[in-house]
């Protein structure tokens, strides 16, 4: 077969709506691995099923492999893909036994073949440079009150803040709103005025820092949806462009066409 053909059949929905569901079947059979009374009753079956599933997987990536040549490996997704079918061939025995559980990560092939979950993924991705400067930020917001509660706290409360490492820690716990008001209670009764070091630190760490992480993502996500549509623009500009040229090359032949036709008839009807 023709590598157009090969290609045209493993890109068709149905083929890859057959993947798909091929990925959350494998990912329900693996998950229910872990019953050792459904292994007991059913596990031959389930481990006949995985491999049924792991050869398909093993068939596809071949195909694309041919379809594409080394073009393949250009795509991080198509790697992705190889490495985690990959990993699913190797011996499941010995030190390698470990390998086994790594089956589950098949199911992240749903990121590859569903487009609006890929589309969440690479935004995050993209995002990731940016998301890096909110890290910086909240690690100098953490270091500042962390100085300031081991200061102000550690001497009456030494669990929590008696050193900069036990006041990051419970900073954290404060920052993620679990079990916060605890802590933060049982401080004011001692110090009334720590109500402002704590909802300081919780508006600055909590909700102002989660908006901007909220804020950079949408903004990455709108950046990704507008270069979409300029690709997807251009590409329709190309299409008519060509589409108007082929016209005026048959316009042009057509008047030609017409020009040869009436020069004969001028001779025809000159001919005596």
């Amino acid at each position: 077969m023709k590598r157009e053909s090969i290609l045209e059949f493993v890109e068709k929905n149905s083929v890859q709506n057959f993947i798909i569901t091929l990925i959350i079947l494998n990912s329900i059979t693996i998950g229910m691995e872990t019953s050792s009374a459904i292994m007991n009753s059913f596990g031959n079956m389930l481990l006949l099923i995985d491999k049924i599933i792991l050869t398909i997987f093993v068939i596809e990536i071949l195909l694309k492999l041919y379809a594409y040549g080394f073009g393949f490996f250009r795509s991080g997704w198509n790697v992705f893909d190889f490495t985690i079918v990959s990993i699913a061939l190797l011996p499941a025995s010995g030190a390698l036994a470990v390998l086994r559980s790594l089956r589950i990560f098949r199911s992240l092939r749903l990121i590859k073949n569903l487009p609006r979950l890929r589309f969440i993924v690479e935004s995050l991705l993209l995002s990731l440079p940016s998301i890096g400067w909110i890290f910086v930020l909240l690690t100098l917001v953490f270091y500042v009150f962390s100085v300031i509660g081991t200061k102000l706290f550690g001497s009456a409360f030494p669990e929590w803040f008696g050193t900069l490492w036990a006041s990051m820690f419970s900073l954290f716990q404060i920052m993620t709103l679990e079990g916060w008001a605890e802590i933060a209670r049982s401080v004011m009764r001692k110090y009334p005025m720590s109500n402002i070091y704590f909802i300081s630190f919780i508006l600055i760490a909590s909700y102002t820092t989660l908006n901007i992480f909220i804020a950079i993502v949408v903004n990455t996500m709108a950046e990704i949806q507008q270069k979409i549509s300029t690709q997807e623009s251009e590409k329709i500009g190309g299409l008519i462009q060509d589409e108007n040229e082929e016209l005026r090359n048959d316009i042009r032949n057509l008047k030609e066409q017409i020009i040869r036709l009436e020069e004969k008839l001028s001779r025809k009807i000159n001919i005596p």
